[in-house]
């Protein structure tokens, strides 16, 4: 069994895939490489001398400088490798498209809407427009349960701390993320919940939500009425009703909008389960559906592949526009634009931010760039879009719910609870992990490492992601009742 993984031909670190202990062998290229000190599971060793300030390549492009001279069989990671990133930079259009053979749509069971989308769940969700009244929407949610009948799948609310004493883009964008979980499809029916007096209040949350259909949407401003929470309850009772028409029905992956995410990233993720992901994400898009890919800072390093996948001139410039506009987010603060990887990455084996970039990308597989969304803005081009977020597990993450996503493939290394607005599927970079996390872990992409066929592994995923589509099966996330909202925030609190 080997004992260690090159990625790419060009590469100059392999990854363990086991504790290699000092004094041991590992072969690559046909030859023996003696181990000169320990180097965990998931960590680089060096399988030639590197010299100072010599690249450091790994997936076939540099992941640093050496910041010193690396032996063969040396561990490779923050001690001797610096990273390159710290400066905007300037690109220009250098298009590399492939494009992906066409295939006939697969079949999920979705609930089609009267707009014409499609839903994957059917729910009664309850939203705030500002965080004073939480706790009524929740005691809305409570004693709304009696009303659930057995063609809805849930009754929610979605509690967040803003919509009041916000100026400029955190007040739009806190209007904007409402408003895409108002419009989502896997919401039946919903009820937004006003104080009155906020900024964000019912009339003005109703220019930026646009036109709304009177028996799917509702809304209810505390203080107007006596009893917020009884009045709350029989709108709830009401839109119950309206949920409980729908039923599930054979509907294509075309219809279909996956977001793509990584989080608690280890040595592993960018050779298992972010491929794996970006395999489902290549035949999805050949199916005609569409696919979201997220965290900025989380591209630095690797944007010039993104760049050259980008399907016209005006995508390119929009994707210049978002890497560089976040690196001045991070300048603005004083902050180092390699502010990442986070201390559990680099424990499990990621060195620097191009190390980890080069692996997140991955999800997005090889289908060319079809547009760049802002922050809030609802997908509306099939195929592969980028999205403006920020590498947070939970404000991305709702972010892509916000802009439309049914689910969200969230690939992870060291493991997390955590679910937003829609269904999130856990994947295990690792099989340890989902192992030693099987309340948590939704599929186990560390199967590749044992030699399963990942031609094989990426259908075997395709059809569990329909599952969870249809309903059949359901996130671990989903079994927590974790569905946390959090909204992209830069700027003064009143």
């Amino acid at each position: 069994m080997k004992n260690v993984f090159k990625i790419n031909p060009a590469d100059n670190v392999a990854v363990a895939l086991q504790d290699l202990k000092a004094g041991g062998t590992i072969q690559s290229d046909g030859k023996e490489i003696p181990v000169r000190e320990l180097v965990p599971a998931g960590h680089k060793i060096a399988i030639r001398n590197i010299a100072k300030d010599e690249f450091v390549m790994k997936y076939g492009y540099p992941i640093g400088t050496a910041a010193s001279d690396i032996k063969a069989g040396d561990r490779v990671h923050t001690h001797n490798v610096k990273s390159r990133l710290g400066s905007l930079l300037e690109y220009s259009y250098e298009p590399d498209l492939k494009s992906l053979a066409p295939m006939n749509p697969a079949s999920f069971m979705g609930y089609p809407r009267k707009d014409g989308k499609v839903g994957i769940r059917n729910e009664v969700w309850i939203i705030p427009t500002v965080g004073c009244v939480n706790s009524i929407a929740k005691r809305i949610e409570d004693e709304s349960m009696k009303y659930l009948t057995s063609q809805i799948d849930g009754i929610y609310s979605y509690s967040h701390p803003y919509g009041c004493s916000q100026l400029s883009q955190d007040h739009r964008n806190t209007q904007a993320a409402l408003a895409g979980l108002v419009n989502h499809p896997n919401a039946a029916a919903v009820l937004v919940l006003g104080l009155g007096c906020e900024n964000n209040n019912i009339e003005e949350f109703k220019k930026v939500l646009g036109p709304t259909d009177s028996d799917r949407v509702k809304f209810l401003v505390c203080q107007e009425v006596a009893d917020e929470a009884d009045a709350g309850v029989q709108i709830v009772k009401e839109l119950c009703g309206y949920a409980s028409q729908f039923a599930r029905c054979p509907c294509g992956a075309d219809q279909l909008v996956v977001g793509l995410k990584c989080g608690g990233s280890d040595g592993f993720s960018g050779i298992t389960a972010n491929p794996l992901v970006g395999a489902f994400s290549d035949m999805l898009v050949a199916q005609g559906g569409t696919a979201i890919l997220t965290e900025v800072p989380e591209m630095f390093g690797a944007e010039t592949i993104l760049m050259s996948r980008c399907q016209d001139e005006s995508v390119f410039n929009k994707t210049v526009s978002l890497i560089n506009d976040f690196k001045k987010y991070f300048m603005s603060y004083g902050q180092e634009i390699d502010s990442n990887p986070s201390p559990g990455n680099k424990e499990g084996g990621i060195t620097t931010l191009e190390d980890k970039s080069l692996g997140c990308i991955q999800k997005g597989g090889t289908a060319p760039i079809v547009d760049v969304l802002p922050y809030g803005r609802p997908v509306c081009k099939k195929g592969l879009n980028l999205l403006q977020a920020p590498g947070n597990d939970l404000v991305a993450s709702a972010a892509l719910a916000i802009s439309g996503a049914h689910l969200v493939l969230f690939t992870t290394g060291r493991g997390t609870p955590f679910g937003c607005p829609v269904p999130t599927v856990k994947i295990s970079s690792n099989s340890e992990l989902a192992r030693k996390k099987s309340g948590w872990i939704d599929f186990d992409a560390g199967r590749l490492l044992s030699g399963e066929d990942q031609a094989v592994l990426s259908k075997e995923f395709f059809s569990y992601v329909l599952d969870v589509a249809s309903g059949i099966k359901s996130t671990k996330s989903e079994g927590f009742d974790k569905r946390d909202l959090s909204i992209f925030k830069d700027g003064v609190t009143l």
